[in-house]
């Protein structure tokens, strides 16, 4: 089971951006990077394809590892590792290891 997932509100703890927030966007399992919502921007060149579009350079969010992410508790106000535990009714929940907050 995947600790950060898709929504999930993070904090860059490393690289360019480290101390920006934002959200998960989308989570790739395969290279165990995540895309978060308008962090990490590369520039990308666009061409013209119709003529009501314009063409030129974008930003883009592009992939970051999610060892360079922590998760961004709201009850604590700062950035947290998670854990999991088994509830009551016998189903796995994600909880904060600074506030055993359940997430």
């Amino acid at each position: 089971m995947r600790k950060l997932k898709k929504g999930d509100t993070v904090q860059i703890i490393s690289g360019k951006d480290k101390g920006k927030k934002g959200k998960i966007l989308k989570t790739f399992l395969a290279t165990n990077k995540a895309l978060v919502e308008g962090l990490n921007l590369a520039k990308k060149h666009k061409r013209k394809t119709r003529d009501d579009q314009k063409g030129g350079v974008i930003q883009i969010e592009a992939p970051i590892g999610i060892s360079n992410l922590s998760f961004f508790c709201k009850h604590c106000g700062s950035p947290t590792r998670l854990g999991f535990t088994i509830l009551k009714d016998s189903s796995k929940a994600r909880f904060c290891k600074a506030c055993k907050e359940v997430v």
